[in-house]
């Protein structure tokens, strides 16, 4: 079995060619469905978002597995197939566990250590789960994937250190602040900027926020977008008056926020302190209101030494956590490897322990008149011999599942015990004995 993923994300294709390979979400349960009957497929997972598309499959071979994986997409998407190879990442095995690894951790997004894609992945791989699209492997791999992710943001400060302007104006705030749920919040603007900030208010619990722009309407569809409510220019200065923090980023060549202007409103607001931050260029806010007594003005270069600060401190967590993705990748493989070792393991331990009852019978044959007692005394010392001597060979199979020569090595360790045919029925999931005895089947699709 080969696990594979083929990605279409922001290193590999620019936004307009990303977005022809975008699975919206009431698709993505179809297109489960699409791929899971692809030749070669055996298990599968779709994650699609507005910075990538990334199919995960466990194939039986790798090369059919990447052509059908192709093949999907180009036909899903009614795309030229040499347009998808041309905008495709393929990697394979240990790679494509990395990648996985990379990509839910956030050290693969625009914005390093993001968080919001770990919640998209789990979405995506519960989704997959739920379609019975997923089995043995990907449901292990996708586990430990998220609980990597989890303890990668608990461990480091990857995700608490703003590193985008709007992020980081949001961050000033609530540092200068506090909580902001209870602030009445200024946006000036209604453009990806002023969004952007918008979007991160509302991480925070924001509720009461305005939004005044020079085009009525923008401002009304963005307010309605996240709940607030719209003012126009004309009303600017009394939303400043009632306003605890405002977030300016305007096309305006001139201020819109004067030292004058600032003079008045603060009289008016009874000398409430007040917090302006410009992500303007050129600038919203005349500078010089500084000068003014609990007028707190930031303008991109005061947060942009706080985002470069804060991304080294985020390179400096990712550092950290690409040594727990080796770590986690090196796991992940031995646990796959091991897959084939255990059917052997089972096989022999169902034989010796069937030797061990067979033998039992032949004692209660000739010697009926033991007691309980002493059946049990004979059956006790009977098993731990057979565990004994089951130790080391157990132990020597374990070592082979690293081993390159893996398939041929186990294959000679079967013949030696002569267990082949007890391997195929653990593998087909069939008893040996009437014993109940727990093992692990690869089932694929189950």
């Amino acid at each position: 079995m080969h696990i594979v993923v083929v990605s279409v994300n922001h290193k590999t294709a620019d936004v307009s060619l990303r977005e022809k390979l975008a699975f919206s979400e009431s698709s993505i349960q179809q297109a489960l469905s699409a791929l899971i009957n692809q030749k070669s497929i055996l298990e599968g997972v779709i994650f699609s978002t507005c910075n990538r598309t990334e199919i995960y499959a466990v194939t039986d071979q790798v090369h059919t597995g990447r052509y059908y994986v192709k093949s999907f997409l180009a036909e899903w998407f009614d795309v030229d197939i040499e347009t998808v190879k041309s905008i495709t990442d393929v990697k394979v095995g240990n790679e494509a566990i990395n990648h996985l690894f990379k990509v839910i951790t956030g050290l693969d997004s625009i914005v390093l250590g993001e968080t919001q894609i770990l919640g998209q992945i789990r979405d995506s791989f519960l989704l997959a789960q739920s379609e019975g699209t997923t089995g043995t492997i990907f449901n292990k791999l996708f586990k430990d994937a998220i609980t990597l992710a989890k303890r990668a943001h608990a461990e480091t400060d990857i995700s608490s250190k703003a590193v985008s302007v709007s992020y980081a104006a949001v961050e000033l705030s609530k540092k200068i602040l506090g909580n902001l749920e209870d602030r009445k919040i200024l946006i000036i603007g209604a453009g990806e900027m002023a969004e952007l900030a918008l979007q991160n208010l509302m991480g925070t619990g924001a509720t009461d926020i305005t939004v005044i722009n020079r085009t009525a309407e923008k401002a009304q569809t963005l307010a309605e977008r996240y709940g607030g409510s719209q003012k126009s220019m004309q009303e600017l200065q009394c939303a400043l008056i009632e306003s605890d923090i405002v977030i300016s980023s305007t096309s305006a060549k001139d201020f819109i926020i004067t030292k004058p202007m600032m003079q008045d409103i603060m009289q008016l607001r009874k000398n409430k302190s007040i917090v302006l931050i410009d992500i303007a260029v050129p600038r919203d806010i005349d500078p010089e209101v500084n000068e003014l007594d609990l007028v707190f003005n930031y303008d991109v270069d005061d947060l942009k030494g706080l985002v470069d600060a804060n991304l080294a401190e985020r390179e400096r967590a990712a550092q950290v956590i690409y040594t727990m993705i080796d770590e986690q990748v090196i796991a992940f493989i031995e646990w796959i490897n091991m897959l084939g070792v255990v059917p052997v393991i089972t096989a022999l331990r169902e034989k010796a322990l069937r030797i061990q009852e067979t033998t039992m019978e032949s004692i209660d044959r000739k010697m009926p008149n033991l007691t309980d007692r002493e059946r049990k005394v004979i059956s006790k010392h009977m098993k731990s011999i057979i565990n004994q001597m089951l130790k080391d060979p157990i132990s020597q199979a374990k070592e082979i599942s690293g081993s390159k020569n893996r398939e041929k090595e186990l294959q000679f360790f079967q013949d030696i015990f002569n267990i082949t045919n007890e391997v195929e029925s653990v593998q087909k999931n069939e008893p040996i004995v009437h014993r109940s005895e727990s093992s692990f089947v690869f089932s694929p699709k189950q």
